[in-house]
């Protein structure tokens, strides 16, 4: 009896050990892991993957920094620019998808995502409706552009100094962001009613969406979860000279496929960029205690052409490069001549930051990144800083522009950014709990075969021993 039991716990303990190697060899229990990840991050109407999609729970808030001139006198005349950043104003951003409508038997989601914005005064340095900044005149350093070397040139000037209008501007933040009527471009609108009188970097922007967006639902595939495949009734941009810089790729920046890699590049496509841009693993870390891949845009996007000639189709006209960590997005911008790049021109060519007393480019501060959770793609911190910027040069046919040098001009910058709720970050520790516990049961095996394993030596050990001293009982009878 005692051998048959013995020889049950050896093979018990063999058998538990054999499987557990055999399970984490296999990778069963990750597959069936990932296997219900897949399946579950697919949009569907009713389930928290689409609640979640459809009205963000995290919020999410808007920062606008202002670089305000202070010796614009002295710029007309050639000097530097010194500027003095002013901010955050700060807003709470409202974004939920609208109008949803499932088609093509649900493999793809249709939506608008209007955004509101609600001033934050205990996260803001001022009152935006009584801070005033000094800037370039936006309206009428374009309206000179527009109409230098044509026979419109002689009116714009005539109007310039009707209006008294310069090369700087006074106005306060409420109204560079969200809107004022500009005399110089109410009269061009008279002429050009697709010119909008009221100027504003956010001008209608509040409240309203940028277009219909067509996106993959991942029935057919979780890569495709929340791809983009349509913008504004179109598959493809047509700002750009080459197919690929025109190409819409990626998700919209909230949501990515789940089981996320270090080696992959994650695509976004950005309306505000006017153009679709790639970001790659930079470390890890934690969020809220959740672990999380950083993505950050790659140096690549921004290169210039000499070391990413693939680039080339973002310069309009072709052969017109502003240099390395600069965008024109003027073709895009009803012909502003608007340029992005990150704040304070970080990661660009140092020329920018040179000409431009008070730009002081630091990572934590001017890096866009992703926090992305890779066994859910779930984004649990993120942060968009963009510039806007402007391109001044001398032009002779106005005098506004004095003897000022061709710059790269900063405006302002966002920061857009969104942290994972409390509710949020609870919920998805239990999922990745429950996944935790599903992915250890071989290690649970493992153990237990351990521990048979070590009560098999045991037995053995004592069932010798009682041998012996029975070999020795019946040695000192004789």
């Amino acid at each position: 009896m005692k051998s048959l039991c013995l020889v049950t716990v050896g093979v018990l303990a063999m058998t538990l050990l054999i499987a557990s190697i055999s399970l984490l060899v296999a990778h069963v229990f990750q597959r069936v892991v990932d296997l219900q990840v897949k399946q579950g991050t697919v949009l569907k109407n009713g389930t928290e993957t689409f609640e979640a999609w459809e009205d963000p729970p995290p919020p999410v808030y808007m920062q606008f920094y202002f670089f305000n001139v202070t010796n614009p006198l002295e710029v007309l005349q050639g000097d530097n620019p010194l500027v003095e950043e002013i901010g955050p104003y700060t807003y709470r951003e409202y974004r939920p998808r609208v109008h949803v409508q499932f088609l093509d038997n649900g493999t793809k989601v249709s939506a608008l995502n209007p955004k509101t914005y609600v001033f934050e005064p205990q996260k803001s340095v001022g009152d935006p409706e009584v801070d005033l900044i000094r800037t370039v005149n936006i309206p009428a350093v374009t309206a000179m552009e527009w109409t230098r070397s044509t026979p419109l040139q002689f009116a714009t000037e005539v109007l310039l100094l009707l209006y008294q209008e310069s090369l700087f501007t006074v106005h306060t933040v409420h109204e560079l962001l969200w809107g004022y009527k500009d005399r110089l471009l109410s009269t061009i609108h008279l002429l050009h009613p697709e010119i909008d009188p009221v100027f504003g970097f956010f001008n209608k922007m509040n409240g309203t969406d940028d277009g219909e967006y067509v996106f993959l639902s991942g029935e057919t595939s979780y890569l495709n979860f929340s791809r983009i495949v349509e913008w504004k009734g179109k598959e493809s941009l047509s700002w750009w000279t080459t197919e690929g810089c025109n190409m819409i790729n990626g998700t919209d920046g909230t949501s990515f496929h789940p089981l996320i890699s270090k080696d992959e590049n994650i695509y976004i496509f950005s309306s505000d960029f006017c153009r679709s841009l790639y970001l790659v693993y930079d470390s890890s870390g934690t969020v809220a205690g959740i672990p999380t891949y950083r993505f950050v845009p790659s140096a690549m996007v921004f290169a210039n052409t000499t070391v990413n000639p693939d680039n080339a189709g973002f310069c309009v006209p072709p052969g017109n490069c502003p240099g390395a960590g600069v965008l024109n997005v003027s073709i895009c911008k009803q012909g502003a001549p608007i340029f992005l790049s990150a704040p304070h021109f970080y990661q660009a060519d140092p020329k920018f930051v040179e000409d431009i007393e008070g730009m002081n480019p630091k990572k934590e501060y001017h890096e866009t990144f992703l926090d992305i959770n890779p066994l859910t793609g779930l984004v649990l911190q993120a942060a968009k800083r963009m510039q806007i910027n402007v391109h001044v040069r001398k032009l002779p046919e106005f005098f506004e522009t004095g003897n000022i040098r061709t710059l790269i001009f900063p405006v302002m910058y966002i920061n857009e950014s969104v942290l994972i709720d409390e509710v949020s970050a609870s919920k998805l520790k239990h999922v990745l709990l429950e996944a935790s516990v599903v992915t250890g049961i071989p290690f649970i095996i493992m153990t237990l075969g351990i521990v048979f394993g070590i009560v098999f030596i045991v037995l053995v050990c004592r069932s010798r021993g009682i041998s012996e001293e029975g070999r020795e009982i019946l040695i000192d009878s004789e």
